[in-house]
């Protein structure tokens, strides 16, 4: 009986060579993450009037065709327009076999980007659920809400992670995993996660986040360390360990904690309750195996938070709680830790924009 978990590096390659992951051209090493699969993007995009889910017993393909407005090749790469929606087919697909669920959810730089990234599949009724047996395609739905981008096949917005069984861990067993591992930086805060607040007195400075401008040029997501951020970025500066954030506009914070995530465990970040205010952390996000871990070069990173301000100007205050992370088991320890030779980008982070800024 193999273990109930989220499934490591090892598994997902044996996966792969199983023909659980399928995709055209075959899954590269790079793809393969210590607990999760890079998804590329493919050859085409379709604009579409409205985001949508398939529903029970209909076809991705099918509903593209009823709301498509035009398809667009990305072959010599090709923009996508802010506030636009489009569906885009991804090269990889899947097999799963029974007992293997699957979730999505954008990668660390695209939520970073207000780049809205979510995963739907034939028959699907929830965004980046995908259940056990699932076979077919996978499309990832993409809507950039601050900054138009430019694309390409084979860039890589979004990532999966499998799991085998539940493996989600109670409030004790994170006290207990704390208890052997200390988690966070102070004092933990343990309600159906671990909570995590918002730095607004740094240690040095005044500079306590960033607000994402409204006039930009275009980004290309292939050009690393290449846009100077003041011409994209406000810098938000206070004193008074409070801000005001703006309805609608799209942030970037930081958390008061560092937080670690062990080598045999995984975590998500969820959005905290919507009745603490107006404003949410936009995209949840997975921190794999080594996150943080001091020997893998993190000595607790800190999160960063992507925050949208909803309908009415709201007083975000130092200290207060703005998510929480939902640790889980692995079935085992992945080969390669988050950070240890694999080039992470945020491993040791504080406030931080996304790669593509200088």
């Amino acid at each position: 009986m193999k273990a109930t978990g989220v499934l490591p590096a090892q598994e997902l390659r044996q996966m792969i060579a199983g023909g659980a992951i399928l995709a055209d051209p075959p899954v590269t090493a790079a793809q393969v993450q210590p607990a999760s699969l890079d998804l590329r993007l493919g050859t085409v995009a379709y604009r579409v009037r409205a985001s949508f889910l398939a529903g029970h017993g209909a076809r991705v393909a099918d509903r593209i065709a009823e709301f498509e407005m035009h398809r667009i090749d990305l072959a010599q790469g090709a923009v996508l327009e802010k506030g636009c929606v489009y569906v885009i087919p991804l090269m990889e697909s899947l097999a799963l076999p029974p007992g293997i669920t699957a979730v999505a959810n954008a990668k660390s730089s695209t939520g970073r980007l207000d780049l809205l990234t979510r995963t739907i599949t034939d028959g699907g009724v929830e965004f980046d659920r995908i259940p056990e047996g699932y076979t077919g395609p996978l499309y990832a739905e993409v809507c950039p809400r601050s900054f138009s981008v430019l694309v390409r096949p084979g860039m890589r917005l979004n990532q999966i992670r499998f799991r085998r069984g539940q493996a989600v861990l109670s409030d004790a067993d994170l006290r207990a995993l704390n208890a052997r591992t200390a988690l966070v930086s102070g004092q933990p805060m343990i309600s159906e996660g671990l909570g995590f607040s918002v730095d607004l007195k740094p240690a040095a400075g005044d500079l306590v986040g960033y607000r994402a401008k409204p006039h930009t040029p275009v980004i290309d997501l292939d050009r690393i360390g290449h846009y100077p951020a003041p011409e994209f970025w406000e810098e938000i500066r206070t004193t008074e360990g409070r801000i005001i954030l703006d309805p609608g506009a799209f942030y970037i914070l930081v958390s008061r904690e560092a937080v670690t995530i062990p080598p045999d465990h995984a975590a998500e970040m969820a959005p905290y309750l919507a009745m603490v205010g107006e404003f949410r952390v936009h995209y949840a996000g997975f921190f794999d195996p080594g996150f943080g871990w001091s020997e893998a070069g993190g000595a607790g990173s800190r999160g960063v938070l992507e925050v949208r301000c909803h309908e009415a100007p709201f007083v975000l205050e130092h200290g207060q709680v703005v998510g929480r992370l939902v640790y889980e088991r692995m079935a085992e320890p992945p080969d390669t830790l988050y950070g240890s030779g694999i080039a992470s980008n945020y491993q040791g982070q504080g406030l931080k924009l996304a790669k593509h800024f200088r």
